[in-house]
């Protein structure tokens, strides 16, 4: 009891020590700073508040009428190594564009935990924003755009969390970085809501446990969703559509559900590499160039109730042994030639992904331009009555008559530009 009194007088304390400061156009930004008591808040009015400027105890820096703080085109254009620091409500641009010191719009050092930023644009930086060893850091509802005329490789990430655990990043629309999302080594955090797009990828994703990726938008990128060398992920309710390359890249990865995504119109939806003991259950996987590219020893995966609709190839696997799908409840599969005698929404012929044609194609493309010839047609007939010629395939003993998602034709025709 007497413990607790005493830690609300310290509450209380606190409060009425700290001061509500009010920045003017012309008046030093950084002055204030380092003026200011912690705990203060300091309101800048709207200007232009040039420099680089450091953030060494907890603060609240908010914008009214959304100030710009710019760094003049070097170093980091605010740098934070306090704990407790807000920003909010700013326009926050032109940091340096050296990647060796990672020049950042906002640069959260290590230690510096519990970071909020929130409603600011962050525009024409190398990096948007760096959060390194800072953990429990709070990302909501910013504008984030990179330095455009810089060729990718150049360019540096929209958020770049490295070694964070707790991290929140939500609400934020990220383009015209190299990657929207840089993640690793980070751990229990939660990304949703996001809008990445006009990047190399929308996520680019490593060695983080334990998170949640959800409801968010991954568009007009190389590739939308990268998770690589992780596990114990949550990826669900996301949208992957016109990227280039893949909509989501599965890759070494074990313990994870991918549920409910919709993948449209990019060059190979989902690309699986050596994935193990996962779940891929009632996603839509629509008008992709090939709905899955899966390799590398992936099995062990429960993949049951999806949608593979419209895809020009539905799934490209080359493996030693058939790999089954939907043993339990089956996936639908627009291309399914088979029958439901019994009406119970089950095909009574077990449906395969590819064959001996197939395979040939993949090896040598040249093959497509006789597709339609009659000795191709009875190499594919010949593959299908005499199992000695018979390649390993995806198999599923249950396909589904009818897609689950009756709204997939709105998936259509979402493709990268150009292609």
């Amino acid at each position: 009891m007497r413990k607790a009194l005493f830690l609300l007088l310290a509450v209380l304390l606190a409060s009425a020590q700290a001061a509500t400061l009010r920045i003017k156009p012309g008046e030093s930004l950084q002055q204030a700073i380092v003026l200011a008591k912690a705990g203060d808040v300091l309101e800048i009015e709207r200007g232009l508040y040039t420099g680089n400027f450091l953030v060494n105890k907890p603060l609240t820096l908010r914008g009214i009428g959304r100030p710009t703080l710019s760094g003049a085109q070097q170093g980091d254009t605010v740098r934070v190594t306090a704990t407790d620091v807000v920003l909010e409500g700013l326009i926050v641009r032109d940091s340096g564009d050296s990647l060796k010191d990672q020049n950042a719009g906002i640069y959260i050092y290590p230690g510096a935990h519990r970071a909020v930023v929130r409603h600011c644009d962050l525009t024409y930086n190398l990096f948007g924003l760096w959060i390194e060893k800072a953990n429990d850091v709070l990302i909501e509802a910013n504008l984030i755009t990179g330095k455009r005329e810089y060729n990718s490789s150049q360019r540096g990430n929209g958020v770049q969390l490295y070694n964070t655990t707790g991290a929140r990043i939500t609400g934020n629309n990220i383009g015209f970085v190299r990657d929207a999302l840089y993640v690793d080594v980070s751990h229990h955090a939660i990304f949703k809501g996001n809008k990445l797009h006009h990047s190399r990828y929308g996520t680019h994703y490593m060695n983080s446990y334990y998170n949640l990726w959800e409801d968010n938008e991954s568009y007009y990128n190389r590739g939308g969703l990268a998770l690589m060398e992780v596990r114990n992920q949550v990826v669900r309710n996301n949208r992957a559509w016109g990227n280039s390359d893949h909509g989501i890249m599965l890759r070494t990865i074990q313990d994870s559900v991918i549920e409910n995504n919709v993948v449209a119109g990019n060059a190979r939806g989902f690309f699986i590499y050596d994935v193990e003991y996962a779940t891929l259950r009632n996603n839509l996987v629509v008008d992709n160039q090939v709905g899955v590219h899966l390799s590398a020893g992936s099995t062990r995966n429960v993949v049951e109730g999806n949608d593979f609709i419209a895809n020009r190839e539905q799934v490209r696997y080359v493996g030693a042994r058939d790999e089954v799908w939907g043993a339990q409840s089956g996936n639908h599969w627009s291309n399914y030639l088979g029958w439901d005698r019994d009406g119970n929404g089950s095909g009574d012929v077990r449906y395969e992904a590819n064959d001996m044609v197939d395979r040939l194609t993949w090896r040598y493309p040249s093959i497509k331009l006789l597709l339609a010839s009659p000795a191709v047609q009875a190499l594919r007939l010949v593959a299908q009555q005499f199992p000695v010629l018979r390649v390993p395939s995806v198999v599923d003993p249950k396909p589904r008559m009818q897609p689950n998602n009756k709204q997939w034709s709105e998936w259509r025709d979402k493709h990268y530009p150009g292609q």
